[in-house]
């Protein structure tokens, strides 16, 4: 495992890592994580990170009702895929949860202001929320 630590250390001193794929978790996860951040509450568009390339996109306008009111972003390393349902399936009661297939959300609290995207930054879990409109329709 040092060797492959050291591989990747090496890679990321000539290129840049893919923020899901190529950027390590963070030593102390699950208590610490590294966190990218997607958007930022000043931003007036909705900014995703394209899966194929790493880099942000433009995904749409965002709308007063939906400003997002801290920095937004994913874990690396993480899907919210058939496992992550299911254990929330066990934690809740509730039936039918799907996962989306992308890496877990993280909304960040900070008495900072951290005024753009694009970066990394360690936090502190603290709690966890579902969506309820990621529910697989009864069959």
């Amino acid at each position: 495992m040092h060797n492959l630590e050291t591989i990747w250390k090496e890679i990321r001193l000539i290129l840049k890592s893919h923020p899901w794929h190529g950027v390590f978790i963070g030593k102390n996860s699950p208590e610490t994580v590294t966190t990218y951040i997607e958007i930022v509450p000043t931003d007036t568009v909705k900014y995703e990170i394209d899966k194929g390339s790493g880099y942000l996109k433009v995904d749409r306008p965002q709308k007063y009702s939906n400003v997002c009111p801290t920095p937004y972003g994913f874990i690396p390393q993480t899907l919210c895929g058939d496992n992550l349902a299911r254990l929330c399936e066990k934690k809740t009661g509730r039936e039918h949860i799907i996962g989306d297939g992308d890496p877990l959300d993280i909304c960040v609290l900070t008495e900072k202001q951290i005024m753009h995207s694009d970066i990394l930054l360690q936090a502190v879990p603290i709690g966890g929320f579902q969506d309820d409109r990621r529910r697989r329709s009864r069959r």
